[in-house]
């Protein structure tokens, strides 16, 4: 893996960052969602925006500069790892593991959630499918309403900050 680069910035997601936020899921390697599917979906820059606002939608971002290159969002109530994006260059440096860890932390502090869970892909092909589970996150048996595999992380399970900067 290579090492980030010191100019990077890691910080909790702000309600200005949905814009930029939509535009990026475009533009990812694996299951990239243009803006017009994620509106079709209901997910719009107003509705993102409004969501980190409240609080009910915590996310953490990476920049490069004023370059997002990554974001990693879940929901406050149920403890749903909603979405993790990077851009295709931005791959392979740790950023995902990175702001994976810092949304988790998030979610368990601020949440009190013990159990984390999100759906993914049960292709072993996909990227995805390998790097949640490196992580720790254990299959439930379940399926999700888009048909993705549902993955738990327990707090025992934890990777170790030192893991997740790596």
């Amino acid at each position: 893996m290579a090492p980030m680069a010191q100019d990077l910035l890691f910080r909790d997601a702000r309600p200005e960052d949905s814009a930029a936020c939509i535009q990026l899921r475009g533009l990812t390697r694996e299951n990239a969602l243009s803006e017009s599917r994620l509106a079709e979906l209901g997910i719009t820059v107003e509705r993102w925006s409004a969501g980190v606002a409240a609080g009910d939608l915590p996310g953490c971002v990476c920049l490069e500069g004023e370059r997002l290159l990554g974001y990693c969002f879940g929901d406050q109530t149920s403890g749903e790892v909603l979405v993790l994006a990077l851009r295709p260059e931005a791959e392979g440096r740790g950023l995902g593991r990175r702001l994976l860890w810092d949304l988790m932390q998030r979610l368990q502090r601020e949440g009190g959630h013990q159990r984390l869970f999100l759906g993914c892909s049960d292709d072993p092909g996909c990227r995805a499918h390998g790097f949640y589970r490196h992580l720790g996150w254990r299959p439930t048996g379940q399926r999700d309403a888009l048909g993705d595999e549902v993955l738990e992380w327990r707090s025992a399970e934890a990777p170790t900050p030192e893991d997740a900067h790596a």
